[in-house]
């Protein structure tokens, strides 16, 4: 019972499931036969035996439904077998009918195929037509180019391949020609750009070597420009520092025809003068600029030009080693460096970006330090003025024709102020020699005149002023030696020397008047005055020589305030002037003075030590001879003689040097008493000695040099009178007395000096029998020298404790 009601409950299930089957789609089929296995246990079974039953349903349908319609198929196949007949006719009489109509279309189709074969040539000739047509500029365009570049024309062939690959070959870029036009392309700009580059080296190899005659032209033109401005301004103001060639330079009608020679040589020099552009082809710097322009490689083209620009530069800068030995080494370096930067100016300005102002700046002050630099080392071995001057209007020439280009010249014009220095150093050491020379030929004798003509020569060359002289008659002389009015001469002939190098420098007259000073108290303070005393301190000078040169230096120093005047009427400065730098001639002429009145003085005393080296003195003589010794007498006419000459010297001058030969004269004689050498002396001697030192005194009193008060030429010789009067009346009593008093009557001799001589005269004594017959006497002096020994020793051993 069970099992039959599982089963009848489960087949509404099973027929579900077999309507699913049959309705569902193939992939359906899977999850609804899953589900059979799903259920209870010999559910698989159950469903087999239902499917079974179906398919048997089923095919009992199909047979009833075959058996049904059977009839009609039979029918239908009777009915295509009548058909097949007709249709095997039909398809005979299709063939024939086709066949005829194909021999009838024949000739339709022969003629239709040329037909079709005319209208294919006629499209394909329309077409060749225009792509010919289309073809045609392009080709004419590549034949353009290659004429162009056959002419040598690349920045017109580079815009005609331009105009191919944006307008033309994009049209006809589908044939193969065009492909290898457009190949081609990029090596023909390759070919333009080596032979652009290659001009462009060749034009910088011609440039460098042409800088020269573009520098010299440059300069000449800035010359002439200047000198046409001058000679301008000269005739403006023709008289302008007429009075400083007073008697000393060319006149004023010459003036005027240096000057028309001047306008006239312009005139024939403008001419002859050629611009850079006439000098120069720059046409292979345009080409190639335009073409790597047209290139887009303008970036290369200008690294490419200023590098190699630079390289010229710095061999351009670069100076030959014998440069400063003429001037033409000297135009050979500007006339290069400005031809340089002329180019470089001109570049600038017709091109547009090739090079710059920054970069010009740039190029010029690394060749600005250089070139100071380079006249800085170089003009340091110029010795001689006339280069050294030479080499300054280079430089002002230079310096103007670059600054006519735009470039700052600033540092050029302060290196010329270090050469002025170096210029007055030149000058310094010629003038050197120039006064050298002169005091060499100079006979240091006063200028003898003979006629109103030779004083008026020597007074337009020395600015003399004496009445007393000009009422004398002839012959007469001037009181300076013929130095004097060559050294003036000189000297103002300095001052033009050292103005030439002030011309042209764009300074005042008050900078110039300043510059004039310094350089002229150089040549007063340490050339003139350095020769001078090298003059004063030479051997072959004598007491007559040094006189006269005294005297030449009084009237140069009173010269100073002439050569102050002619400065001033150069420069037109006022010497009132706040700023205006005086003269030094009175310090320099001074010391020129001191230095000879010493050599004065030392030459004097020295020509008495050769007159007092003459004594030949009996030192043990027993009695004097009654006469002072000869070699004094002589030194005393020769002091009176040399005096005598000293009577054109200042008061001042002829005193000190008589008491100064004096006071030698006194101590040369008591050092000749004193000398160690000098082991004895007996009383005649002292008598002699004190003979001579009384024809001291004697010229001492006689007033050999006048403007002495009272006796006090004759103290010079005190201490040697005190000594001898006191051996001569042998006061020693006196002496010991009253030593150390302020009235004391030997005031003047010192105890060990008096012990010196005393020991002397002692030594004499013990060797010397004169008093042998009063042995008494004899006996008793010998005591008395001996007991003053011992109180001078005293007073000496007193004094050292008391130091």
């Amino acid at each position: 019972m069970a099992e039959s009601g599982e089963g009848i409950g489960n087949v509404p299930e099973h027929e579900r499931i077999l309507q699913e089957i049959e309705s569902t789609d193939t992939a359906c089929v899977g999850p609804t036969l899953r589900s059979v296995y799903d259920d209870q246990p010999n559910a698989h079974k159950k469903f087999m035996e239902k499917l079974d039953n179906c398919i048997r349903n089923h095919d009992k349908e199909i047979e009833k439904m075959c058996n049904f319609h059977h009839q009609g198929f039979v029918d239908a196949i009777t009915e295509l077998l009548k058909v097949r007949t007709d249709a095997e006719k039909l398809k005979v009489q299709v063939t024939d009918t086709n066949r005829r109509f194909q021999d009838a279309g024949k000739e339709v189709v022969v003629q239709t195929e040329d037909i079709i074969r005319c209208r294919i040539q006629q499209r394909n000739i329309t077409t060749v037509v225009e792509k010919l047509q289309l073809c045609l500029p392009v080709l004419e365009m590549y034949t353009k180019l290659k004429e162009q570049m056959s002419a040598k024309r690349y920045y017109s062939a580079l815009k005609t391949m331009e105009q191919l690959e944006n307008v033309y070959f994009p049209r006809v870029s589908q044939y193969r020609f065009c492909q290898l036009m457009i190949e081609n392309l990029p090596k023909l700009r390759e070919d333009i750009k080596e032979i652009s580059m290659s001009d462009l080296k060749d034009f910088l190899e011609s440039i460098r070597k042409h800088s020269n005659k573009i520098g010299e032209a440059a300069m000449k033109q800035a010359q002439q420009q200047k000198t046409f401005s001058v000679a301008l301004q000269k005739q403006n103001n023709v008289k302008f520092g007429r009075h400083m060639y007073i008697n000393d330079r060319i006149t004023e009608e010459r003036n005027e025809i240096v000057l028309k020679h001047t306008f006239e040589e312009e005139d024939e020099n403008e001419e002859e003068v050629l611009t850079v552009q006439e000098l120069v082809d720059f046409s292979p710097v345009y080409r190639c600029l335009h073409i790597y322009s047209a290139l887009g490689d303008e970036e290369t083209f200008e690294n490419y030009y200023r590098k190699q620009r630079k390289k010229q530069a710095r061999l351009v800068l670069q100076p030959q080693s014998n440069m400063h030995e003429t001037v033409d080494g000297y135009r050979r370096y500007f006339t290069q460096i400005v031809g340089f930067f002329v180019v470089e100016d001109h570049i600038l300005h017709v091109t547009q970006g090739l090079v710059t102002r920054a970069y010009t700046d740039e190029l010029w002050n690394m060749a600005l330090s250089k070139i100071i630099a380079v006249l800085r080392a170089h003009s340091s071995y110029c010795t001689d003025p006339d280069l050294v001057l030479e080499l300054k209007n280079l430089i002002v020439i230079f310096a103007d024709t670059l600054q006519g280009y735009g470039f700052p010249v600033n540092r050029l014009f302060d290196l010329l102020f270090e050469i002025r220095d170096q210029y007055n150093e030149t000058l310094l050491k010629k003038w050197a020699t120039v006064f050298r020379d002169i005091f060499e030929e100079d006979n240091y004798s006063p200028i003898p005149i003979t006629n109103e003509e030779e004083y008026k020569i020597v007074i337009s060359k020395f600015p003399f002023q004496d009445p007393d002289l000009e009422k004398q008659s002839f012959p007469k002389k001037f009181p300076m030696s013929q130095s004097v009015p060559h050294i003036y001469i000189q000297v103002k002939e300095f001052i033009y020397a050292s103005l030439k190098f002030s011309e042209s420098l764009h300074r005042s007259s008050t900078e110039i008047d300043d510059m004039l000073r310094k350089s002229t108290n150089l040549l007063l303070t340490r050339t003139l005055n350095s020769c001078l005393l090298n003059l004063i301190r030479k051997p072959h000078i004598g007491l007559t020589e040094l006189v006269q040169i005294i005297i030449n230096t009084t009237h140069l120093e009173q010269a100073c305030k002439y050569l102050e005047d002619f400065i001033t009427n150069i420069t037109n400065i006022s010497q009132e002037t706040v700023h205006t730098t005086r003269l030094y001639g009175l310090s320099t002429f001074k010391d020129a003075r001191h230095a000879a009145e010493g050599e004065i003085y030392t030459k004097l005393n020295q020509k008495i030590d050769e007159f007092v080296q003459l004594a030949d003195y009996d030192w043990t003589m027993s009695e004097p001879d009654g006469r002072a010794s000869g070699y004094l007498m002589d030194l005393i006419n020769f002091l009176r003689s040399i005096f005598q000459v000293f009577t054109h010297l200042p008061g001042k001058v002829a005193q000190t040097a008589c008491m100064s030969a004096c006071q030698h004269l006194s101590t040369s004689l008591m050092q000749m008493l004193l000398d160690s050498d000098l082991k004895q002396i007996s009383m005649g001697a002292i008598q002699q000695f004190n003979l001579d030192v009384i024809q001291c005194e004697l010229f001492a009193s006689s007033e050999p040099v006048p403007g002495f008060q009272g006796d006090t030429l004759q103290l010079a010789f005190i201490d040697l009178r005190q000594l001898l009067d006191l051996f001569m009346v042998w006061d020693w009593s006196t002496y010991l007395a009253d030593y150390g008093q302020p009235a004391s009557k030997y005031l003047r001799v010192n105890p060990n000096t008096a012990l010196t001589l005393l020991e002397k005269m002692k030594d004499t004594s013990k060797k010397n029998n004169i008093f042998a017959q009063f042995r008494k006497n004899d006996r008793d002096k010998q005591k008395l020298i001996e007991t003053v020994m011992k109180q001078l020793r005293s007073l000496v051993n007193g004094m050292s404790q008391h130091t």
